[in-house]
């Protein structure tokens, strides 16, 4: 049990995406233009996971409009594209690796979360192809620089190439298949301090929860119904206790491992969550109860309720969005998406 004195990581808790048309009038006010509903939720929440890159390699425009649309100490995650991860399998990725390097992620400068790996169901695992893959991942932004350089020709004229400063790079990876329970895998991961995602998805898939790097990534698709259901008091309690444990450097007395073997350090971790129940407008309501309850929101504008219609705003649409104060987090999508 962690008290105000303990060292912890810092927390951040945020949505997957964040262009929905059900949001808008439910979390989003009545009136906010399009253009302006990542300057809002950037300003109630604390970071957004980026899915829009999963679908297609994005513009360097889009990366430095997210970046300018959004307040100081906001972080965003990048879901990497899927072109990897499906369809080419991990095999012969070196200029894909570059292209998605090399399509605009350094415009988010200070703002570059980790980028998440998702994979299919069907991937098994396999030791071998799954070692060549983490060798590949650049762990500072001047490496990852140095692999975009190598980007295919028809990314010229469509590359950011440039850094303005050389930062640690977080890499964490969702797998799907319980063919990932296997130590080895945990060990893999050590190895490169890349994060096993603990990701909820109602029983669909695979649950577990070793720390396998110096942060922990969460993924919240649904507590009783994937990507539909909200999470419930009591469900968000048990969250919270967990991102405690692990934000102290420690684990959930009850979690659910691949390996029995403790990780090396038990040093404070950040810890990355993000609620990807969208379909019911659940995800940025269930954020926010989870930032109150760890007491993370300082700095963070206030959300009508979702259930109380009387609490909505309705905005002028001619007038600018007022600029709210930057959230508390000192440091380290988007666009309409498929399910994923």
């Amino acid at each position: 049990m962690s008290d105000a004195t303990t060292p912890t990581g810092i927390i951040r808790i945020g949505i997957s995406g964040w262009r929905y048309p059900p949001w808008r009038g439910v979390f989003y006010p009545k009136g906010l233009a399009q253009h302006r509903e990542l300057s809002y939720a950037s300003r109630a929440l604390a970071s957004v996971e980026i899915n829009g890159s999963f679908y297609s390699l994005q513009h360097p425009q889009s990366y430095a409009d997210w970046y300018a649309a959004t307040p100081p100490g906001f972080v965003f995650a990048v879901k990497a594209n899927r072109y990897i991860t499906h369809f080419l399998r991990l095999n012969n990725i070196a200029k894909p690796l570059a292209n998605i390097l090399a399509s605009g992620l350094f415009n988010l400068r200070e703002k570059l979360g980790p980028i998440l790996w998702q994979f299919p169901e069907n991937f098994r695992y396999r030791p071998d192809l799954l070692e060549d893959f983490l060798g590949l991942l650049p762990h500072d932004t001047a490496a990852a620089l140095a692999i975009a350089r190598r980007r295919e020709s028809r990314m010229h004229g469509r590359s950011r190439l440039a850094i303005d400063s050389n930062r640690p790079l977080r890499h964490a990876i969702e797998v799907r298949s319980d063919t990932f329970v296997d130590p080895a895998f945990v060990r893999q991961l050590r190895r490169h301090n890349v994060a096993l995602v603990v990701a909820d998805t109602a029983g669909k898939w695979l649950f577990r929860e070793d720390v396998t790097a110096d942060f922990m990534y969460l993924r919240l698709h649904g507590d009783e119904e994937l990507y539909a259901s909200g999470y419930s008091d009591a469900a968000l309690d048990r969250w919270a206790a967990k991102i405690r444990a692990w934000s102290t450097g420690g684990e959930p007395a009850d979690a659910q491992r691949i390996s029995d073997e403790p990780p090396a350090a038990s040093t404070p971790r950040d810890v990355y969550c993000y609620f990807d129940n969208d379909r019911k407008v659940h995800a940025p309501f269930d954020a926010r109860r989870l930032i109150d309850k760890l007491g993370v929101g300082a700095g963070l504008v206030p959300i009508a309720d979702r259930d109380d219609p009387s609490q909505r705003t309705t905005l002028d649409p001619e007038r600018p969005y007022p600029i709210f104060p930057p959230a508390r987090t000192p440091r380290p999508p988007g666009s309409a998406r498929r399910r994923a």
